[in-house]
């Protein structure tokens, strides 16, 4: 017999939402959370920035590490590490004793959580001082051939010191001679710094940082890394999380996606990707079609056995997962084929011994650009006029990596409510086509919960397709 797998804890950092009952509370409301970004000086893009203070965590940070542990993860780490240990401290808090637990479990307790674009602001920020520095550098030695080569002579010098004597404190003595040697040499040739001394924050906040983030503050010790799925990332790590504990290879697993505030490299990508509104007006999910809005922020669950950690007396939260289906498209860098998400919503009703007539409410991926009715077509193609739609990126926009698991938590939240959040989508500004085809939406009001299990599905860029089924609890 299959496990069971459930829902233990969860934490979110969204626009206008720095903690999951922020979330829940503003997902009451109709209104879009979104706002202007103005991250060029004046620009047309609405966005949705996190509202977030990682100083919420300090007492947290600081009940368990050395006093200095914070200070050193606000100087070192760039916004998705930081977003997501905020989204994995709350995730404790759900059900207290979690944390302990996935100490005690040690190699069974994996971190699963990704990111879709990654330190965006540290990558930019090193390339500019890079650009700068290598300007600074070029106009010093230009015309100086011989003098930069005995520099770069009596560098090599210094670098070379090697360690003498015991390796930690003949380690300590090496870096100290050579930073004071450094600082001589440059005081001697009145240079620039070498356009090399480039920020170690750089390796620092790789991708996989914060999944060894959270790995280091939980002190969870069992296999941590980071799944990439652009869109489709969060349901790409529930579904490793899922065979981890159905195999037995853990009991309990942390997962979740985590993406940078709005960054001008990213908001100018996606418009010149011709995917994003730039109209200053908000571009919901099946009206105008006009394009999405990029935001960012986290999203963290601990899923886990749920015999083992109901019988270790944790409540599971929301919903069921009980069955996820992740393709690939092979067809298209940005442009969802029709086949491959087919797949992935057959594949997750498979795993969860379902069928279409089963299914009584469903969240759409829907970008607010013409793949809305393409994913319409699809949906229509396979379920029965009664299923109730919901499309939400026009409440908090398009987190990378992290909407999906917005999504899918705000899916969870209303059923463990008994109902339905509304959506910014208006009745009279649906669109006609799609409205031909389908007329059972969640409208800007809340709705009764109708019988049946839910689906999900995310459509990443590059054909990454995860479906995620569900039953209510």
């Amino acid at each position: 017999m299959q496990k069971r797998i459930g829902v233990f804890g969860w934490g979110i950092v969204a626009p206008k939402s720095p903690n999951i009952e922020t979330f829940r509370r503003n997902l009451t409301s109709s209104d879009s959370w979104l706002a202007p970004f103005n991250g060029f000086g004046p620009d047309n893009f609405l966005v949705g920035t996190p509202e977030f203070d990682f100083a919420d965590y300090h007492g947290w940070v600081g009940e368990r590490f050395a006093p200095r542990h914070f200070q050193r993860l606000v100087d070192k780490m760039d916004y998705p590490s930081l977003y997501a240990v905020g989204a994995f401290i709350q995730s404790l808090a759900q059900n207290p004793g979690l944390e302990q637990v996935l100490q005690e479990l040690k190699g069974q307790a994996h971190v699963y959580v990704g990111t879709g674009l990654g330190s965006l602001h540290t990558i930019h920020d090193a390339s500019v001082a890079l650009y700068e520095s290598q300007q600074q550098w070029d106009k010093f030695w230009a015309g100086r051939e011989a003098g930069l080569q005995e520099y770069l002579d009596e560098l090599a010098k210094i670098d070379g010191l090697a360690i003498e004597g015991g390796i930690e404190a003949g380690k300590l003595h090496a870096i100290r001679e050579k930073e004071k040697s450094r600082v001589r040499l440059q005081e001697k040739w009145s240079a620039p710094e070498p356009p090399w001394n480039v920020s170690a924050k750089l390796i620092w906040n790789i991708h996989n940082t914060p999944a060894a983030q959270i790995s280091i503050l939980g002190k969870i010790t069992g296999m941590a890394f980071a799944p990439v799925a652009a869109c489709s990332t969060f349901g790409v790590a529930l579904r490793l999380a899922m065979s981890a504990i159905q195999s037995g290879e853990a009991k309990a697993v942390v997962i979740g996606a985590t993406d940078p505030p709005p960054h001008p490299l990213t908001v100018g990508s996606f418009y010149n990707a011709r995917v994003l509104s730039a109209d200053r007006n908000l571009s919901a999910p099946l009206t105008r079609l006009q394009g999405t809005h990029v935001a960012g922020g986290s999203v963290v669950w601990i899923v886990g056995d749920m015999e083992y950690m109901q019988a270790r007396g944790f409540k599971p939260l929301g919903m069921e997962p009980v069955g996820v289906g992740v393709t690939s498209d092979a067809d298209h860098i940005i442009t969802p084929s029709p086949g491959g998400p087919r797949a992935a919503m057959t594949e997750a009703m498979h795993n969860a011994g379902v069928g279409p007539d089963d299914i009584g409410t469903w969240d759409l991926h829907a970008t607010a650009t013409p793949g809305d009715y393409a994913e319409m077509t699809t949906l229509r193609s396979m379920f029965p006029d009664s299923l109730l739609v919901t499309a939400r990126k026009g409440t908090f926009g398009h987190g990378m990596s992290a909407g999906g698991g917005w999504e899918l938590t705000a899916q969870y939240l209303g059923y463990a409510e008994g109902h339905l959040f509304p959506t910014p989508l208006v009745r009279s500004e649906l669109n006609t086509t799609i409205g031909g085809m389908h007329q059972n939406f969640v409208f800007n009001t809340a709705c009764d919960i109708p019988p049946g299990l839910t689906g999900k599905l995310s459509m990443g860029i590059g054909g990454i397709n995860a479906c995620v089924i569900s039953r209510p609890l």
